[in-house]
């Protein structure tokens, strides 16, 4: 297939609930929280470049397998899971995860000490090698976009810029010729291996590579399908794109995500400046890795946080090693405050749907709040309804179905005990 100059497929992507949550909308976003004094003090203010690719190499495992490349999330449950990362995490703690992008965000909203993402894939590292890049490179979201697409900057983007419109504005762009791109992928490697002075093997250069030639290829229509393969054959799929994730708001209009804010996205840039967003290679039921995370967090004195799992316990259970997955995680640092991150666990309201168009809503102060939801995000209308809302709906051919609301978070000491 020949790439050209292009939009993103915008007919074919429309925006899913993904797993088993939902977007709710909530009224306000979280007032921040200062960090507690003397929490987690034994842990680094950094790591030097040859601690953290130390640290990130003697704690993985052996690369393993998965049945997709997983270069985006298709989790759509911020609006409900940032607020009880706030209220239920503390700041300057430890946080653990696994998979892409959905991790910078709450890294944002946790805002930890240190970071550690896990996966049972090579190509996860690369993935998050490429990030790491990135951050360094880009002073504020909008360059990141730039970079992470090969689009050039649309003119009038400034700190004050929604998310919404932020994504809008790259959604609409060209993409850019081969020689940005070869650029860029230069100015990536450039980063890892003479600014960090990363020894990276071609194989990992190599995967670099690819996972940024896919972001590349698909720009902002990239969805969970999306492979460094490049194969277009899912494309039609109804899966939330990058831009729809990332777009993700509150009830107050205000970006939830890593790319909500230059404050959030700040933030994670100047972690990953310090090192301290490792990335380990590692099956979670696997014999190594998330012990060793654990016997690390135990020598300098830190407990888990907060541990996001995505649904990587679906799979564990499937494979009969849930259990040797739970006794890793009862042999680490944890305490009654350590929770898991489930986001199959969340949601709530109904989700409205018909026309080509997706619809959240929740009951809030006595009336409904309806959130339209679009290929471009979350923003384009929203409105207290009335109790007609139900007959309206109808009348336009729109059918609802009741979705669960649960918790998105779990304690995790309880669920372990059994395993020690």
């Amino acid at each position: 297939m020949t790439r050209s100059r292009r939009r993103p497929l915008v007919g074919s992507f429309v925006l899913a609930v993904a797993l088993a949550g939902s977007m709710v909308r909530l009224t306000g976003a979280p007032a921040p929280r200062p960090i507690e004094a003397g929490f987690a003090a034994t842990l680094p203010d950094r790591l030097t470049d040859g601690e953290f690719w130390s640290l990130s190499q003697d704690l993985s495992e052996p690369s393993g397998s998965f049945q997709s490349d997983n270069l985006l999330s298709n989790e759509f449950v911020f609006a409900v899971a940032v607020p009880e990362v706030v209220s239920r995490t503390k700041p300057g703690g430890v946080y653990l995860g696994v998979g892409p992008e959905q991790n910078f965000t709450y890294i944002a909203t946790m805002k930890p000490a240190i970071a550690f993402v896990t996966d049972v894939r090579r190509g996860n590292l690369h993935l998050h090698l490429m990030y790491k890049a990135l951050f360094d490179l880009s002073a504020d979201r909008a360059e990141f976009l730039s970079r992470l697409f090969t689009k050039p900057r649309p003119a009038g983007l400034t700190a004050s810029t929604s998310v919404t419109d932020l994504v809008n504005a790259y959604w609409d762009a060209f993409t850019s010729g081969e020689n940005v791109y070869r650029a860029n992928l230069k100015a990536i490697d450039d980063d890892l291996t003479k600014t960090h002075h990363l020894p990276l093997s071609q194989a990992d250069l190599d995967g670099i590579a690819r996972v940024y030639r896919a972001f590349d290829w698909y720009g902002p229509a990239m969805n969970y399908s999306a492979s460094t393969s490049l194969d277009l054959s899912h494309a039609g799929l109804p899966v939330s794109t990058y831009a729809d994730i990332v777009a993700q708001v509150d009830g107050a209009d205000q970006g939830v995500t890593f790319l909500g804010s230059e404050d959030r996205y700040a933030f994670v840039k100047d972690l990953e400046q310090r090192n301290l967003v490792v990335p380990v290679v590692g099956n979670f039921a696997g014999p190594k890795a998330l012990r060793a995370e654990g016997d690390w967090l135990r020598a300098h004195g830190a407990t888990v946080g907060a541990f996001y799992v995505s649904n990587v316990e679906t799979y564990l259970r499937q494979d009969n090693v849930w259990t040797t997955f739970c006794a890793n995680v009862a042999s680490m640092p944890i305490d009654a405050a350590s929770v898991f991150i489930r986001p199959g666990m969340s949601g709530g309201g109904r989700l409205i749907q018909g026309g080509g168009t997706r619809i959240l809503t929740t009951s809030a102060n006595g009336g409904t709040i309806v959130t339209f939801i679009t290929r471009s995000g979350t923003a384009s209308a929203s409105s207290r309804a009335s109790s007609s809302l139900a007959s309206q709906l109808q009348a336009l051919g729109i059918v609802q179905q009741e979705v669960r609301r649960a918790s998105v978070l779990a304690p995790i000491a309880p669920e372990v005990q059994p395993c020690r």
